[in-house]
């Protein structure tokens, strides 16, 4: 519904809640992490030791979550748990390594790991070439693109259809490897080979490994962004939590256990796909099956962060945390193609910076600094506001704890990876500046209004060469009135900043641009509308003809520079112009 204090209804039971959790949790990072934590383990048992703590902590993060959620029952996760109990400037950075680190180079990782999976049996000796694998991830991702941006339908149905992929292939791993068990092939599980290292870890190498397999559990605070949809989140929030992570844990631990019976560590080592790797040993002819199955999870991983990612950049935008150009979307598609376009650049543009398991230190480390800065609010808000209704109250030990861990995994994996973790930290520090003079400055000069608005308003006038007004009036025919005056948008503009169209939607209409930015603030409807007297229509009204009665300019009505909206009955009656045209 349209208008302010509107919420979702609750629609998703216990069962819905439990598949959407694990299933958001395991992902492509299964297939790519394995190699990194046996690397800086240095022994398989540690390494497997690594993936039951890793899932023992994304548990403990996940109940400090279920609290936050519950107490703070808004959608939006992180940045609305951050943006309450900090306030802007906290919220504003997190959103920034968001979109500038987190996604694109989760991107990044997924798409290169999508190449290596394509390429591997083409080059079965050797690793797949750096430019062959670069082309063919940034091919992919142009297409994944275009797909969202043409179609939410088609971006959707994709996310469907390839997450079959990741469970076919881990089903078919550890039934294999519980297949090789039971004929006695677990030479390298064995506690005298298992705890055998081939190099002494440090504390830092420990950290970099639990960076490595925190990949892979990423997306364990997936549930608290849908808080407001849940049934009883007071129960079924804990529930699902103690359901999920261990049966995630178990998938994870047992996957490794599998490749085990199969490769020895340096095998795994060496091989630049694992699961491939995996194939070829134990598949015999279905071989092909590893390769086919991680692709599809990939390609469908690369949808879903394109997806995502997008719509935080759209809905920053919509709040003012980012340029209005961002909050645009194309009128026939209803897809946000600014914000889209901005993910792919900022994912093409990492591709080319490191290799794979870099870019994972590096997410991963961003990744924990907001998990425990999120987690850092619960202690803060129990202290601001100790008489507040908690539905969920987890006991103080559990934050402490995850904390403790946090903040051990932070300073030695800062120790250990300084340029790589220095650089994420930088990224986010550059966000200050940006927060202080494009959002907590509210009075700015209007050239700088002119040169903030200025790509969202070419954006829009690039598209729309002509105005025509359509009216159909009784005993006559349809008629396109073009006056010479309003052959343009500027030309309109400098004659009425407001024009009234009156009627309905079916009777007069305006050719819209491709791309419209919307805005929450100022939604407009016709006092003719079936629905105009219904809470929020009315309001929306009334404010529009407030705001043209007192001839109000339109940065005083909406943040971003021109609006166009239709209310609940599809009808539209102004269109508002830049006044500054």
């Amino acid at each position: 519904a349209l208008g302010h204090g509107s919420t979702h209804l609750p629609s998703l039971i216990l069962t819905a809640n439990l598949l959407s959790f694990a299933g958001n949790i395991i992902g492509s990072g299964i297939f790519i992490s394995p190699k990194g934590v046996l690397e800086h383990a240095g022994s398989v048992g540690l390494a497997l030791l690594v993936w039951v703590l890793g899932g023992g902590v994304a548990a403990l993060g996940s109940l400090c979550y279920a609290e936050l959620g519950v107490t703070i029952p808004r959608s939006g996760g992180d940045y609305s748990y951050v943006t309450e109990i900090f306030g802007g400037l906290a919220g504003f950075l997190l959103l920034w390594s968001a979109v500038l680190i987190m996604y694109p180079t989760s991107l990044a990782v997924i798409a290169l790991t999508f190449s290596n999976y394509v390429l591997q049996p083409v080059f079965p000796n050797c690793i797949p070439p750096y430019n062959a694998s670069r082309i063919l991830s940034m091919l992919c991702l142009l297409l994944l693109t275009w797909v969202n941006s043409s179609s939410v339908r088609w971006a959707t149905r994709i996310q469907d259809i390839f997450t079959a992929g990741k469970l076919l292939a881990l089903t078919l791993i550890i039934i294999v490897g519980f297949m090789q068990i039971f004929k006695g092939n677990y030479k390298e599980l064995a506690p005298s080979n298992a705890f055998r290292f081939w190099m002494t870890p440090s504390v830092g190498h420990l950290a970099l490994a639990f960076l490595q397999g925190s990949f892979a559990f990423s997306g364990w605070n997936f549930l608290n962004y849908v808080t407001e949809e849940l049934v009883d989140p007071r129960r079924n929030l804990p529930r699902a939590i103690f359901i999920s992570i261990p049966l995630v844990t178990f998938v994870y631990t047992f996957t490794n256990i599998a490749y085990f019976t199969a490769m020895s560590p340096q095998e795994l080592l060496s091989s630049n796909a694992v699961a491939v790797t995996f194939g070829e040993k134990l598949l015999g002819y279905f071989s092909w099956v590893m390769p086919v199955s991680v692709a599809l999870s990939t390609f469908g991983g690369i949808n879903g962060y394109l997806f995502t990612s997008s719509r935080l950049c759209f809905s920053g935008a919509r709040e003012g945390h980012l340029p209005s150009l961002l909050a645009m979307i194309h009128v026939k598609n209803c897809t946000p193609i600014p914000a889209l376009l901005l993910c792919c650049l900022a994912t093409l543009i990492i591709m080319l910076v490191g290799d794979t398991y870099t870019l994972i230190n590096y997410v991963s480390f961003i990744n924990y600094l907001c998990y425990g800065v999120t987690i850092m609010g619960l202690i803060v808000l129990r202290w601001k506001k100790p008489k507040i209704f908690r539905p969920i109250k987890v006991n103080l030990l559990i934050p402490i704890t995850y904390l403790a861990f946090w903040a051990f995994l932070l300073a030695f994996s800062l120790y250990s990876e300084p340029v790589v973790c220095g650089i994420g930290l930088i990224i986010i520090l550059t966000g200050v500046p940006v927060f202080f003079l494009g959002v907590y400055w509210r009075n700015k000069p209007k050239c700088v209004n002119r040169l903030i608005g200025k790509p969202a308003l070419c954006a829009s006038l690039s598209s729309l060469p002509k105005l025509c007004l359509n009216w159909h009036q009784k005993g006559q025919g349809t008629a396109c009135m073009r006056l010479a005056s309003t052959q343009s948008w500027a030309a309109a503009g400098t004659k009425w900043p407001v024009l009234l169209f009156g009627g309905c939607f079916a009777h007069s209409w305006v050719h819209l641009p491709p791309l419209m930015p919307l805005c929450p603030p100022t939604q407009l409807a016709h006092s003719s509308c079936p629905v105009a007297n219904t809470p929020g229509c009315h309001f929306m009204h009334m404010e529009t003809e407030r705001a043209i009665t007192k001839g109000l300019s339109l940065s005083e009505l909406c943040p971003a520079f021109f609006t166009v909206h239709q209310a609940l009955c599809d009808t539209m009656s102004y269109l508002i112009l830049p006044s500054f045209l």
